[in-house]
């Protein structure tokens, strides 16, 4: 079987980010060079006490934000709700497999009835790279909003939690 795109075959998409690196000391130049593989990357939405993986969020195109102007003045959404994208990042090693690698969140106010609300996109963007970077921020996240991701992560895939960094389960027991 030759090694050619078959995606074109399949209509399934292959999603990468291509990163053009001005490192002179790189020996690969051209299309593909320093691409970054979304794919281990998803999102999770935590609204009140329920979490969910919703791949919308990629494209800031979720259930929630779905039909909301967004603003960076939190004073244009007084009756939003506090809605969180977390950032979840499988990593794979040779000896351990696949496991939960990095996780970050960022937070939104939403208020559904007036079709508002407020977000910091470079907020949003620098953290899903601090995930991927394998990074572990979770700061804002109260007990009720761990518990939910916690268990939605147990519940996705118990190996990858098993095999997960302390550094990770900690972050979510505090």
């Amino acid at each position: 079987m030759d090694n050619k795109d078959t995606s074109q075959k399949t209509g399934k998409k292959i999603f990468a980010l291509n990163i053009i690196s001005n490192d002179d000391k790189s020996k690969h130049k051209g299309f593909g060079a320093g691409s970054i593989d979304l794919n281990s990357m998803s999102p999770v939405i935590i609204d009140g006490d329920e979490a969910y993986i919703d791949i919308g969020a990629m494209h800031a195109k979720s259930k929630v934000e779905k039909g909301i102007k967004f603003s960076t003045n939190r004073e244009d959404v007084p009756n939003g709700r506090q809605v969180w994208i977390v950032w979840v990042a499988v990593d794979r090693t040779p000896e351990a497999g696949q496991f939960y690698g990095g996780m970050t969140a960022c937070e939104m106010w939403i208020d559904t009835e007036a079709r508002r609300g407020w977000k910091i996109l470079a907020d949003h963007v620098n953290k899903m790279d601090y995930a991927l970077k394998r990074k572990v921020i979770l700061d804002g996240l109260g007990a009720t909003e761990k518990a939910v991701l916690k268990k939605l992560l147990i519940e996705t895939n118990e190996e990858w939690w098993e095999k997960s960094s302390p550094e990770l389960k900690a972050a979510l027991e505090s």
